[in-house]
């Protein structure tokens, strides 16, 4: 395709992003012209959002780096001059080789997450040479974690309800998502649903833009959707509206839970969410009347810290009212476990001699790149932005100026990041080399293959670590596989009947293969959690020193109904910073076009916390507390509950803007899996 001047070209759209798009590209000599979406794909059919329509702009951005770059300045300066390819190598490896002579290779640490989520881009080629490096380890902890550990407590393996089902549901519920931004195909399902007859129900703390569009939007104070989903069992076990032949066949602890949940009243629930307690009664009569009820199960709900425990009790909502049995019914958090791939041909463990070598939870970077005792020394920064994705970001700065930490980003754009880097190395694009992608959400496999050549002296992931592999003499046979024989190799997991009949030569004849889920008839006599049943009650919670069953545990840092900030409270307002609709956490902020959408940061505020600090709309404010701040200008708006301030988007801060939102957040972890806790942040707020 790449030898082809004009043509349309099957691609795959690479955002972290579950609807995970199949594309065409329009190429008129030799250039991308246009990105539309594939109207053959099954579920997505065409249709795709402003982001990767745009695409065309990101590839060809003049501000695009095409050639490896060298520090010439101070850090964070952002002055470079250009080397070659072998200059960089050199400098790379030759310090890596005298780290691990004197610090040991665990004072080496590689960052990275899915800026792009092709399987041979973050767990290729990539794991393989730290593995073989020896550095120290990354947790990848910093999106899904809590809430994937909070749906395993309850359901073992990590898959849900598929999503062409779900227009066979007549009530769908959106809890804790904003799926107009973030996976707008679950939005055309629930169309379709509607047009049925289907209800739409949205459980945020931001009647952002899917709330506005629901049947009915539910706000809740932050941190409180455990008592909510506990308020809700009190009710359907009260009112009789649970499936009790469904509970005695599939689950374990129903009966515990039914005498838990008569603590969680609606009127002692409606003083901790903020939920009138007959919307509390009214959304359970309506959950349990239903004949196929649908629970959409967001991210943002597990950034709190109590995260895993949020979604832990959520999931526990479908099994109440034996909707797994419903076509259309159920749930869903991520459908990534159906296309588990054969890891250990991709990442190639083996070839790490140090396998206890130690693990740094990717939400502490700030505090660890400031750690005096056995420092990282140097970082590898690819496929992500931790100045300005990382919690506490002002430490994270810190952390990167430090003149001993020798720092080599890969990427498109000389992003917050890179600006910190000794060595910048220019990236390929998504849509320039060959990869692999599976989707978090619906069951088809696709197959990437390069439209057009690398731009400039730009590298795939592939080719990147392939490169630094050999430079650095390790295992010849490892560092020498094709992209199409990693491919071939992460397909062969015998272990997951799902992938049956989805190979390279299936991918090559076709632009998307599906899964086959035919073992997913009898999903729930073979669950994984240690009873082999849903768990309500779970005594690897218990041991976890947890509770056993779902138990609202206020936050940490915030503040419930019940809990309100006192009089003089130096931080009396609950910080949220979810997804704009045009950016994709940093991706897109960059660019022109879509920062003109997006026009500038808004910190969104209640008119009566601003009439209390006597702000108007379009004032410019100040967002603090102790770990930093952040500059912008105010909203007035009761989309939200008083005492809850929004700013939507990561924007890049640059060297001098007070603009990173993550200046405010903490470092904190989740309750469960280690997770981030962005939205677990108290601040303040003022007029400049």
């Amino acid at each position: 395709m790449t030898d082809q001047a004009d043509g349309i070209f099957p691609a795959v759209c690479p955002l972290d992003c579950p609807d995970t798009c199949g594309l065409l590209l329009h190429k008129e000599k030799g250039k991308i012209v246009k990105v539309t979406g594939n109207p053959e794909h099954p579920i997505t059919k065409g249709a795709i959002c402003n982001k990767v329509r745009n695409m065309t702009e990101r590839v060809y951005d003049p501000e695009r780096v095409l050639y490896p770059l060298k520090r010439v300045g101070p850090k964070g300066e952002g002055r470079f001059e250009r080397i070659s390819w072998e200059e960089a190598v050199d400098t790379i490896t030759g310090r890596f080789k005298e780290l691990i002579r004197t610090d040991g290779p665990e004072s080496i640490l590689p960052y990275s997450f899915y800026g792009n989520m092709g399987v041979l881009s973050v767990d290729g080629m990539d794991r393989r040479f730290f593995n073989a490096l020896g550095s120290s380890q990354l947790d990848q902890t910093i999106c899904s974690v809590a809430g994937n550990e909070g749906w395993a407590s309850v359901m073992g393996f990590k898959g849900g309800t598929s999503p062409e089902d779900t227009e066979d549901a007549d009530l769908i519920i959106i809890w804790g998502g904003n799926v107009i931004s973030t996976n707008m195909h679950q939005v055309v399902l629930a169309e379709k649903a509607r047009k049925k007859g289907a209800k739409v129900i949205v459980i945020d703390v931001h009647r952002n833009r899917t709330a506005q569009w629901a049947d009915w939007f539910i706000p809740l104070y932050p941190g409180t959707d455990t008592a909510l989903a506990l308020g809700v069992m009190h009710v359907l076990f009260e009112q009789g509206l649970t499936d009790d032949e469904f509970l005695r066949r599939y689950t374990v602890g129903h009966e515990e839970l039914r005498e838990h949940v008569k603590l969680y009243t609606p009127e002692r629930v409606a003083r901790i969410t903020g939920v009138p307690a007959a919307d509390i009664i009214r959304l359970a009569e309506m959950y349990g009347q239903a004949r196929a009820a649908y629970i959409n199960i967001g991210n943002g709900l597990q950034h709190h810290d109590n995260g895993g425990m949020n979604v832990r009790a959520v999931t526990c909502l479908p099994a109440l009212t034996g909707q797994w049995l419903k076509h259309g019914g159920g749930a869903s958090r991520s459908n990534g476990a159906y296309a588990k791939l054969n890891g250990a041909n991709l990442a190639r463990p083996d070839l790490r001699q140090n396998p206890d070598a130690r693990v740094i939870n990717m939400n502490r970077i700030g505090e660890v790149l400031l750690q005096k005792e056995n420092p990282i020394k140097a970082l590898f920064v690819y496929c992500s932005n931790p100045i300005v994705v990382a919690p506490d970001s002002s430490r994270v700065v810190q952390g990167f100026e430090r003149e001993d930490l020798f720092t080599v980003v890969h990427d498109l754009f000389l992003t917050d990041t890179a600006r910190y880097a000794d060595i910048v190395l220019p990236a390929a694009s998504s849509f320039e080399g060959t990869d692999l992608y599976k989707s978090y959400w619906h069951h088809y496999i696709q197959l990437q293959r390069p439209v057009i050549a690398p731009r400039g002296e730009s590298k795939s992931n592939y080719e990147l670590f392939r490169l630094l592999g050999q430079a650095m003499g390790f295992d010849e046979a490892a560092f020498m596989e094709s992209e199409e024989d990693m491919i071939a190799g992460a397909l062969d997991n015998p272990t997951n009947p799902y992938l049956k009949g989805v190979t390279l030569e299936a991918l090559k004849e076709s632009a998307f293969v599906k899964l086959d889920m035919t073992p997913k008839a009898n999903y729930l006599d073979r669950l994984t959690t240690p009873s082999g049943k849903i768990e309500l009650y779970s005594e690897r919670m218990k041991q976890m020193g947890l509770p056993a069953m779902p138990t609202y545990v206020p936050l940490i840092e915030g503040y419930d109904g019940e809990q309100r900030p006192q009089a003089g409270e130096r931080f009396p307002l609950m910080f949220i910073s979810p997804p704009n609709h045009n950016f994709l956490n940093s991706t897109f902020a960059n660019l022109p076009k879509h920062q003109r959408l997006e026009r500038e940061p808004l910190l969104q505020i209640h008119p009566e916390d601003a009439r209390n600090r006597d702000i108007t709309d379009g004032d410019a404010v100040t967002v603090w507390n102790d770990r930093g701040m952040y500059e912008l200008k105010a909203k007035v708006t009761d989309l939200m509950l008083p005492g809850t301030v929004i700013s939507q988007g990561l924007w890049w801060g640059g060297k001098e803007r007070r603009q990173r939102a993550n200046a405010l957040t903490s470092d904190r972890l989740s309750d469960m899996g280690q997770g981030a806790t962005f939205f677990s942040t108290v601040v303040n707020v003022k007029r400049q």
